[in-house]
């Protein structure tokens, strides 16, 4: 839908709309950009404090993903005042209030409606130095793949909704997306990076895809060394994959070749679209990025593939 806004002339955005990026990024002076994004979503975990905690730290990560550092937070709320009690909203914004606070970012006013459903996230600005922005698109053979959290959510909230989702599992879901990529961003920023995204709805393939083909490059997975939160694999043998999972796996069919040995339930596992989820980084130096990470406490991190060769379509292989 992008495509049917007009043009964008003004040379100082220096990220616009036109590679799908994370975030917009505005030139204000020589030495300083600010960067400008928004989310929102439905509830995807019962606990309505989780809940803040996750929409805010999914929002944040944006700015983190462009190589920022964010300053302000702005709400954004649909709620449905006369089904349920204010106290439900009260802990969901207090819960995004503190994950901003662990952010060192205030929420600095917002906006709410009447809504059948309840709908909450941020919009965050953040400011970041515009000879180091980093984008989804630059990506050089050669680079390793990083991505910093396991996957799974979107499998996981689905079976939260239909009651087939351990405790155990759950707890290991809110743990991740409530997690910042604050830490990861910081220990990224210490190697060299050619091209950064955060993994959200259209899920690993589907951001992996920006990148490749934003960098006209081809990759490569290991499926088996992607990381997985625990207890999601049986969920999707069981079925419990949600609709936005099987879009991205429809929208990537031309780019994506699967080896044969790839059973469905994990396919569906890799190309599930994601809540907060990690960064997904491409550089030249996958172990020393990989130490800095493991340095910050960043667990959970691992080199699920390689940037291939150069490739205007954007090929990724699936491997075993």
């Amino acid at each position: 839908m992008l495509r049917l806004l007009p043009p964008i002339a003004d040379p100082n955005l220096l990220v616009g709309p036109e590679t799908c990026d994370d975030a917009a990024v505005y030139r204000l002076a020589d030495d300083l950009a600010l960067v400008l994004t928004v989310d929102f979503f439905t509830p995807i975990v019962d606990d309505p404090y989780a809940f803040g905690q996750i929409a805010a730290a999914n929002s944040l990560s944006d700015v983190y993903a462009m190589g920022g550092r964010p300053i302000a937070m702005l709400s954004i709320v649909g709620f449905p005042k006369d089904r349920l009690p204010l106290g439900v909203l009260g802990e969901i914004l207090k819960g995004g209030a503190e994950k901003g606070r662990e952010a060192g970012v205030a929420v600095v006013g917002g906006h709410t409606i009447d809504d059948p459903e309840p709908k909450v996230g941020y919009a965050v600005a953040g400011l970041v130095h515009p000879g180091r922005i980093w984008r989804n698109v630059g990506a050089r053979p050669g680079d390793a793949l990083v991505l910093t959290k396991p996957l799974g959510t979107g499998i996981i909230s689905t079976g939260i909704k239909q009651a087939k989702a351990p405790a155990a599992v759950i707890d290991a879901a809110v743990r991740t997306m409530a997690t910042l990529n604050r830490a990861a961003a910081e220990a990224a920023a210490t190697v060299p990076v050619h091209a950064v995204t955060d993994v959200t709805g259209f899920g690993l393939l589907g951001h992996l895809r920006e990148m490749t083909r934003g960098s006209a490059v081809s990759a490569r997975l290991e499926a088996a060394r992607i990381p997985l939160l625990p207890g999601v694999v049986p969920l999707a043998e069981a079925g419990l994959v949600p609709g936005g999972t099987r879009r991205n796996l429809a929208a990537v069919a031309d780019v994506v070749r699967w080896d044969p040995a790839i059973p469905e339930p994990r396919r569906a596992v890799i190309g599930d679209a994601q809540t907060s989820g990690g960064l997904l980084i491409a550089t030249p130096d996958g172990r020393g990025l990989l130490q800095a990470l493991a340095r910050a406490g960043v667990t959970g991190a691992a080199q699920v593939g390689e940037i291939t060769g150069e490739d205007g379509g954007g090929t990724i292989e699936v491997r075993p």
